[in-house]
């Protein structure tokens, strides 16, 4: 076994005082250079090391880093984001995951860049994201499904957020659907899926996933209508650790939905966090639109909309854009 910077981390973030130079190298049969080698360059990489002579190594701070290492050795899933490609700074991830669906790479890749200069979104959008604010990442996936079923798992990843920011951070984030992620009111993370696939069959799909982390400022046209984890809760956060927290939760709820093909074992989750639910909307259809109430999702990831007259029409993710009629939900 060699001794890698991911590995090394890993066990200095999960021991509790300080780990022995001899116990890393019996462990991973290496010379105590190679160690010092390996604490050096983490030390380069700004993570503070302490060394102390007949003690060992203990990890004092972490920067807030996502590179391949910090990511990979904070992650507890068993197949998801267990291969993490690191990007200083990129064009778009979804563009090198897709690269790299092409060549044949595994599915559970998990691209990450510090910094994004043409991100996608929808209807062909694109902005830049400054360096080390915000998370950037796209997942490479191979799902046995049929393509009109993949809509469903934009939804999974926007759950999958959501329950991750409940998680580490207490906020009461929402969704408002299909997958943009809420918190007070404003948008905090946008998800764009991108396909691969024949008429009955699909080759890869990527799922881009943007999360305002420490980011303190928004351009005028958005500052009323976004947030950040760091506005909501006062300090800077981890983007290594909300990453792998939602890799995790997306890797349970995803598993779930390949059981059925459809969300009828994530409904009763998705409906709580669903902030659409019960509001006026308004559907905008091409060449058309109507308003009715929102009342929640079926098993397909449809949502349900009872116009006046009682009638409930179902709504596709992907066809149709839903809007609030009081304001951004």
């Amino acid at each position: 076994m060699s001794l890698d910077t991911q590995e090394l981390l890993r066990h200095l973030r999960e021991t509790d005082g300080y780990v022995s130079g001899q116990e890393l190298c019996t462990r991973y049969g290496v010379s105590r250079t190679a160690v010092w080698k390996k604490i050096r360059q983490l030390q380069d990489e700004g993570y503070e090391i302490e060394a102390v002579p007949n003690r060992g190594y203990r990890l004092t701070s972490v920067p807030d880093a996502v590179t391949a290492g910090e990511v990979a050795s904070r992650m507890k899933t068993a197949w998801i984001g267990r291969d993490v490609r690191y990007l200083p700074s990129v064009g778009s991830t979804n563009t090198v995951a897709k690269q790299l669906g092409e060549e044949g790479a595994s599915e559970g890749v998990l691209v990450i860049a510090d910094e994004q200069t043409a991100g996608k979104g929808r209807r062909g959008r694109s902005w830049q994201i400054p360096a080390g604010s915000s998370v950037q990442m796209s997942l490479l996936l191979r799902p046995a499904l049929a393509p009109e079923r993949i809509s469903m798992v934009t939804l999974v990843m926007g759950l999958a957020v959501a329950e991750a920011i409940r998680d580490l951070y207490g906020l009461e984030a929402g969704i408002k659907w299909p997958n943009d992620v809420v918190i007070g009111g404003k948008k905090i993370t946008g998800i764009l899926t991108e396909m691969s696939a024949e008429l009955q069959a699909v080759h890869y799909i990527v799922i881009g996933t943007g999360i305002n982390v420490n980011v303190t400022t928004f351009p005028e046209e958005l500052a009323g209508r976004a947030t950040s984890l760091e506005i909501e809760l006062g300090r800077k956060v981890s983007r290594a650790e909300l990453v792998a927290q939602t890799m995790s939760r997306f890797e349970e709820a995803y598993e779930l939905f390949l059981q059925t093909q459809d969300l009828s074992l994530l409904t009763e989750r998705y409906q709580a966090l669903l902030l659409n639910r019960g509001r006026e909307v308004r559907v905008l259809e091409p060449g058309h639109e109507f308003t009715g109430t929102a009342r929640g999702i079926n098993t397909l990831g449809e949502l349900l909309v009872e116009t006046e007259d009682g009638t409930v029409r179902k709504i596709y993710a992907g066809e149709v854009s839903v809007r609030g009629i009081y304001g951004y939900l």
